[in-house]
């Protein structure tokens, strides 16, 4: 067993100041930190017009509209001030039609990530450093996805409502759109970190840009693709489900038709099969993934 040397006073004095004065300018560094967060924090919320005394003065009206969503209102008779769980039968009393309308929601948000998907797919590759050498190309694609995933699905969704009309047609659009963005821009980062050698044997081999990109690229990303889309298709699936708020289809439709009424009981069971739906879809598309990317691991 060997002692640890011990250092004289005179040595070990210099490297205790010289911690203490690391630590110290550690703590400034901390302190200065929080102090311009907390400053930040204020800023925002002076100018967001945040007033804590009036959420305070407020709060119980947000939990009573909970507590009455779940409570037979006055117009249901005899059920009048029962919890709505005595009669699930008189609660979900319009289940066919939310449910119609429920898959009405998924099918926009599945066409509107396949539309997306696709577009964002054949812009990516054209998005990328490591690809496309020429910089006003490469600006100009990315741009292009910048702009479409700036804009909110909601004001995308209302503009194609006042040019195509109500129905399921601007929903598919809006997400259509919003999905191109957001998906080429995740696609085009997996493109940015493949191995390079793979394209650096195409290009050597005479394939031109299109062949690379088909035999040397897409081998390399084609699993994290699947993986973004399913991930996009349970965002776009919530998403679907406010695109009805403008009159873009969907069970959003109703949602806000029993908001706007104060039917509160419509409302709980709306939102119930709402959260149930995502839940599942969240359930089975992460399932889906993990198969993808753990399938992808073994190889």
């Amino acid at each position: 067993m060997t002692a640890i040397p011990v250092l004289p006073e005179a040595q070990l004095a210099p490297l205790k100041r010289a911690y203490a004065d690391a630590r110290a300018a550690k703590l400034r560094q901390g302190a200065l930190f929080a102090a311009a967060l907390v400053l930040a924090i204020l800023v925002a919320g002076r100018v967001a017009e945040v007033d804590l005394a009036r959420m305070g003065a407020n709060i119980g009206g947000f939990f009573s509209y909970f507590s009455r969503i779940f409570v037979f209102d006055s117009g249901s008779g005899a059920l009048q001030g029962q919890p709505v769980f005595v009669d699930i039968r008189e609660w979900f009393w319009g289940f066919r039609k939310w449910l119609r309308l429920l898959g009405d929601t998924l099918l926009i948000a599945y066409v509107g990530t396949i539309i997306g998907a696709t577009l964002g797919f054949l812009l990516c590759f054209s998005a990328t450093r490591n690809l496309v050498s020429n910089p006003w190309a490469r600006g100009l694609a990315k741009r292009m996805l910048e702009f479409c995933r700036t804009v909110p699905e909601i004001v995308f969704a209302l503009i194609f409502v006042i040019a195509f009309g109500l129905g399921p047609l601007p929903g598919v659009l809006a997400l259509a759109i919003h999905t191109l963005g957001t998906l080429g821009k995740q696609f085009s980062e997996v493109v940015e970190n493949i191995d390079m050698k793979p394209v650096e044997g195409a290009i050597a081999s005479g394939g031109s840009w299109v062949q690379m990109v088909r035999f040397a690229v897409v081998p390399q990303v084609l699993s994290n693709f699947l993986s973004y889309m399913l991930l996009r298709f349970e965002i776009n699936v919530r998403g679907a489900s406010i695109m009805g708020f403008v009159g873009a289809g969907g069970i959003g439709q109703d949602l806000i038709e029993a908001i706007r009424k104060f039917y509160y009981t419509d409302v709980s069971a709306i939102l119930l099969m709402i959260i149930a739906t995502v839940m599942l879809v969240d359930m089975l598309s992460a399932n889906l993934r993990h198969r993808i990317l753990g399938r992808e691991e073994r190889r």
